[in-house]
């Protein structure tokens, strides 16, 4: 038997990279569409050697996008994470990071025409059912990956590519604060369990004996640490509406602790098993709404100025992540966020036909 080709792009999005898709290039029983993203990535397998991907969740991810029939967007969006050493393929949550290139994606595959220096492409996000607003720069009618913007986690410089979010709260548990209680206790250990855009569970740092400026290798080796926090998220994913996260890569665990650059406050994230060395988009938001509930576990650790309007820088490992909460009579009202994105490769990736013959 021979291979199978599938008309591919492989983009970094944020600080993350993946293999985007037009749906149609996909099967559509989702079955089959799972064994054929894991064979494009090359799981189960530590390194991935038979495939796309680099042996990191950040790098074993999948943007499968099509045009969209609603009237409120331009392109439908579906993200997979197709794990690393399972046979699995996760569509239980989001990612703000490979978001960041389906605008280009959309544009580049002529899904959305540019229009001016820059064009906004309004992507309906499947996993949760909201709508984000990316602004795609575009001068010359052709997207642009050049320019000064610079994230942390990210080497160099791109194009800015700014993504607005409305109404994203709940978007996975039904409600910003999924059980109900803005702090709730699990082993002993207060936390505070928030969903917009991402659920996460946050948990200061000196609750578990930690600065939470440890190096993520550090917390990686950390066997018991990592059983505690496992404990804690089997516990609080019932609670969060999210059922058994026995087998889901939500809940996000987030170890918090006082800014030590100037932000918000500091992060450690587990996702959820490893430490990120950064932090996600849409946990980025969700930190940064928790600081302003009051009475969080996070709401202790920071302080948040005055306005409608705010930036609340957090910090990572490898840096920091700025996200702007725009409020109204004290209501959450958007978010959004600076990104950049580069297109890697256009062209086709290669499968067994023992796996797919194709369309």
């Amino acid at each position: 038997m021979g291979q199978t080709r599938i008309p591919c792009l492989l983009m970094r999005g944020g600080t993350s990279k993946g293999a985007y898709f037009l749906a149609r290039d996909l099967p559509e029983e989702p079955v089959l569409r799972d064994r054929v993203l894991l064979a494009v990535m090359g799981s189960p397998d530590a390194r991935q050697i038979d495939g796309l991907g680099g042996g990191d969740s950040l790098t074993s991810k999948v943007a499968i996008i099509q045009p969209s029939a609603r009237a409120d967007a331009d392109v439908d969006y579906l993200f997979a994470q197709v794990l690393v050493d399972e046979p699995r393929v996760d569509y239980g949550q989001n990612c703000g990071n490979i978001l960041a290139g389906v605008g280009p994606f959309a544009i580049e595959r002529g899904l959305v025409a540019a229009t001016g220096d820059v064009t906004p492409v309004r992507i309906y996000m499947e996993n949760t059912g909201q709508i984000a607003i990316a602004q795609v720069p575009t001068p010359h009618g052709t997207v642009s990956y050049s320019g000064q913007a610079r994230i942390d986690g990210v080497p160099g410089c791109g194009a800015p590519l700014v993504v607005e979010f409305e109404d994203i709260a709940g978007s996975s548990c039904g409600a910003l604060l999924p059980t109900g209680n803005v702090v709730d206790v699990f082993d002993g250990v207060e936390v505070t369990c928030v969903d917009n855009g991402m659920p996460v569970v946050l948990v200061r740092a000196e609750d578990l004996g930690l600065s939470g400026y440890e190096h993520p290798e550090q917390l990686d080796a950390d066997t018991p640490l990592k059983a505690r926090l496992e404990s804690i998220r089997l516990q609080a994913g019932p609670r969060m509406n999210l059922g058994d996260v026995r087998q889901r890569n939500v809940p996000k665990m987030c170890l918090i602790a006082p800014a030590q650059t100037g932000g918000a406050l500091s992060t450690r994230t587990f996702i959820p098993h490893r430490c990120h060395t950064s932090i996600g988009v849409f946990g980025a938001v969700s930190v940064a709404v928790a600081c302003l509930i009051e009475g969080s576990v996070a709401a202790g650790v920071t302080s948040v100025v005055e306005g409608d309007i705010k930036q609340l820088s957090i910090e990572h490992p490898t840096g920091e992540f700025t996200v702007e909460l725009r409020l109204e009579n004290a209501r959450l009202m958007s978010c959004g966020l600076l990104r950049t994105a580069r297109l890697l490769l256009d062209g086709g990736v290669f499968i067994p036909q023992t796996v797919w013959e194709g369309n």
